[in-house]
């Protein structure tokens, strides 16, 4: 199963290293990632896999969540198919 995860919020060092550390500690897989600065707003989406982790998504959509509380950044994350749902033409 596959799920993306998005970023936004103001520029800082150590964005993309405690997102990412997050996810390895939990072993889900960052299989595609694209990241930009916008006039001083940092936006980065994922698609990352579960399939090697017991983690469950809405726990670890929690957990992010409040990691994002943390760092003052939002992290929203859905399942892939959802995502693909709502951006369908």
């Amino acid at each position: 199963m596959n799920a993306i995860i998005t970023v936004v919020g103001a520029d800082k060092v150590g964005i993309i290293a405690k997102v990412s550390a997050f996810l390895a500690e939990r072993d889900i897989n960052i299989e595609d990632i694209s990241q930009t600065v916008l006039s001083g707003n940092f936006v980065m989406m994922m698609m990352v896999s579960f399939s090697a982790t017991s983690s469950a998504l809405a726990v670890v959509k929690e957990e992010l969540a409040g990691l994002g509380r943390q760092m003052q950044v939002s992290i929203n994350m859905m399942h892939e198919g959802v995502f693909s749902a709502m951006h369908r033409i």
